[in-house]
């Protein structure tokens, strides 16, 4: 039987084979919005630059590599650059042994992250869209989440971390919009991450790389380009599984993750100029395993919590976050909670905008909710 170290040997020499050298001089990026996020200044005291969320990631691999030998970095396309350009440049920097094309199949990309990780390489794995995640769901479910502990924690996977380009992007349509998280909430043994701009996905992305259990990290690619921040250029952390509230309020608690942070950001400010109601805004960060104490102590503080997420609404996350409320908070309540979020649809191509919790259904239902 073939050990670890003779596999990734020839998995590599495969890879030279069928990728030769390539170069990017880049692009222009044009258009930017500039969004702020004065919250998260604080990650570090050294120089930063100014960058967009897929420059960020690209920063955050970048200082994995410089730093770690054993990272290597594999997907469809990333020698290239891949689809969004997360992985430019890291192949001709750092080489093709650790940057490098893999065949077009996710479940053998995962499952090759898995022996990586096992054998003790920091193993990033690439896929390509989030939507085709699911060939690699046995190997993520089955393997990769009870590795550690089908073994008795003797052997793990931890060093495994998956990136996934996530959500609607205004002409995706039923393939390159999905938001899949909610399927691996209800599988112990990995975590969820979900970012809502430049600063906050270089730092959870650290941290998911140098956590010990493995993490998937989907990207809204509907802010590679449109959110523009500071970004330090040295590597930090953001720990996981704590949400930030962005928006202190008393009158009533919105929760998000990811795109739609930005929405519920509008509609706080909707909410009080024009209906004088004060909103808390708490950005959920990590989906699994999620901060119930902070969502839960703005709750008690405010009595109305909504919830919204481009996932469709039946079986999304925001079902399990009303549940726990509903239990930890049902005698602070003063209406039912509210969840905005996706159709049980597919999702729409021409549709798109009738599909997506914009600003204008979550408005109607803080009204709702302030008049019940």
């Amino acid at each position: 039987r073939m050990t670890m170290s003779r596999a990734l040997m020839h998995f590599n020499a495969a890879s030279r084979a069928t990728n030769p050298p390539l170069t990017f001089t880049g692009t222009e990026i044009e258009e930017q919005v500039f969004i702020a996020d004065t919250h998260c200044m604080n990650v570090s005291a050294g120089p930063t630059q100014k960058m967009n969320l897929f420059q960020s990631v690209t920063s955050a691999l970048d200082n994995t590599l410089a730093g770690d030998p054993t990272a290597v970095i594999f997907g469809e396309d990333v020698a290239f650059g891949g689809v969004f350009r997360c992985t430019v440049g890291l192949r001709d920097k750092y080489g093709k042994d650790r940057v490098f094309n893999t065949p077009l199949c996710e479940q053998g990309i995962v499952g090759f992250g898995i022996g990586a990780a096992a054998a003790g390489a920091t193993a990033i794995a690439e896929i390509q869209f989030a939507d085709y995640i699911y060939p690699a769901f046995d190997q993520i479910v089955n393997e990769a989440a009870k590795y550690r502990y089908r073994s008795g924690n003797m052997f793990d996977c931890g060093k495994l971390t998956i990136r996934a380009p996530w959500g609607c992007v205004g002409h995706g349509s039923i393939y390159h919009s999905q938001c899949p998280e909610a399927f691996f909430t209800h599988c112990p043994g990995i975590k969820i991450v979900v970012p809502r701009g430049p600063v906050q996905a270089k730092g959870l992305l650290l941290s998911c790389i140098a956590d010990q259990n493995p993490c998937i990290f989907f990207e809204p690619k509907i802010l590679y380009r449109a959110a523009v921040e500071q970004v330090p250029t040295e590597a930090y952390q953001i720990p996981l599984s704590q949400a930030e509230v962005l928006q202190e309020g008393s009158d009533l608690t919105l929760v998000a993750w990811g795109t739609q942070v930005h929405v519920l950001k509008e509609v706080a400010a909707m909410a009080q100029e024009k209906l004088g109601v004060s909103c808390e805004l708490i950005d959920l960060r990590t989906i699994l395993p999620w901060d119930t104490e902070t969502v839960c102590k703005s709750v008690v503080k405010t009595g109305r919590l909504l919830i919204s997420h481009e996932a469709p609404v039946t079986g999304g996350f925001a079902a399990e976050i009303s549940s726990t409320v509903q239990e930890e908070c049902f005698l602070n309540l003063e209406a039912p909670i509210s969840r905005v979020c996706g159709y049980d649809t597919p999702f729409p191509h021409i549709f798109e905008p009738f599909y997506i919790p914009d600003k204008w259904k979550c408005f109607e239902a803080v009204k709702r909710m302030i008049n019940y």
